[in-house]
């Protein structure tokens, strides 16, 4: 039987990716070694870092004005890097706070500089994504969370305004296009759509950077790291040689519009089921701010006493980590860019026959 990976994270990978992965980790490169054990500095894996960036620029059309890093640490350590470098009592950053990340990156700006929450759905548990609000002109950057794993919401789009975003965009990086000329720094960790845990994949306008009155660490300031392309210390070579084959992929898909698409197209199927079956309600008030990545959905009340039974029907059928998170409850779907269509058919028909057999 076939197993469908719907964990928010890590998350699934292509199957080509992986299987090229395995290989690596025995010979790679035919080089006798494996990728865990070749230096960070040796031309094998300069050539894989080059690639990588390429790919990201290509892909995301990332212009010369933006330095794309590698860094370790994943997002939570971007939470206080961005303001770190971008950040002082001279200027001021505003966030919109639409779940548990957005709300850990503002607690950390706040350690260095003025910080403003512009706007907040969590009065209602980050059941939509708030609108309506005013973005200052003179702030020096706006804080975004793109998409929410926890809650189920996404941003359908960026606000136009010339005040830099500042964007954790970890669980939906390059699964749809953006429009990078808004953005001063985009962060993403890489265990959701473009790798394994371990490695953390920044974009910086470059500037944006060295304005602050302050010492920032050494390895903490942008600056160092891209002086040093990536490889001041150690690099994570493994994530970021399974990020290279991930970029590989979604190039040969189409890249972000062809993504986007197949995205949109899964996500229809299994919100149409949601909405048509009395067993199941989802979680998002505001259909336009349903997440393509993260579908969040309950038992209709009726029905809360067979949440279990449902589970161990999604793990029967092989749809693994449909349990929903503890903030939210009932299910979660995460359905990235490697999830197959045939995934969410197979989890479709679960809750098709678990309507029929007790609705």
């Amino acid at each position: 039987m076939k197993k469908y990976n719907f964990s928010a994270g890590p998350a699934i990978l292509p199957a080509e990716v992986m299987k090229e992965a395995g290989a690596a980790c025995v010979n790679f490169n035919n080089s006798g070694f494996s990728i865990l054990e070749i230096s960070h500095r040796s031309a094998d894996f300069s050539a894989v870092l080059a690639e990588a960036e390429a790919l990201v620029r290509e892909i995301g059309g990332i212009g010369e004005e933006f330095a794309v890093l590698f860094l370790s640490g994943g997002a939570s350590s971007q939470f206080f890097m961005a303001p770190m470098n971008l950040l002082d009592d001279s200027g001021k950053a505003v966030y919109v706070d639409t779940g548990s990340w957005a709300a850990k990156a503002v607690k950390e700006s706040k350690a260095f500089g003025p910080t403003e929450v512009l706007a907040s759905s969590k009065a209602d548990n980050y059941t939509h994504i708030p609108k309506g609000y005013t973005i200052p002109a003179d702030a020096t950057y706006l804080h975004l969370t793109s998409n929410n794993t926890i809650f189920g919401t996404q941003l359908a789009e960026y606000p136009e305004t010339d005040v830099p975003l500042v964007v954790d965009m970890s669980s939906d990086m390059f699964s749809r296009p953006f429009p990078v000329d808004r953005f001063g720094i985009i962060y993403a960790g890489a265990q959701k759509n473009l790798g394994p845990a371990g490695v953390t994949l920044v974009i910086v306008r470059k500037d944006l950077l060295g304005k602050v009155d302050r010492h920032i660490p050494t390895m903490l300031n942008y600056n160092t790291h891209i002086e040093k392309g990536s490889t001041f210390n150690t690099p994570p070579v493994f994530p970021i040689y399974v990020m290279m084959l991930t970029l590989r992929w979604v190039k040969a898909q189409g890249g972000l519009e062809a993504v986007a698409k197949n995205n949109e197209e899964k996500a229809a199927v299994l919100y149409k089921e949601i909405d048509e079956n009395p067993m199941f309600a989802g979680t998002v008030t505001q259909k336009e701010d349903r997440s393509l990545m993260n579908v969040t959905f309950v038992m209709a009340d009726e029905y809360k006493e067979l949440e279990g039974q449902f589970l161990e029907a999604c793990k029967a059928a092989g749809c693994m980590s449909v349990k929903g998170h503890r903030s939210v409850g009932g299910f979660r779907a995460s359905i990235y860019n490697a999830m197959p269509k045939e995934g969410i058919e197979t989890l479709v028909k679960v809750m098709q026959d678990f309507r029929a057999a007790h609705a």
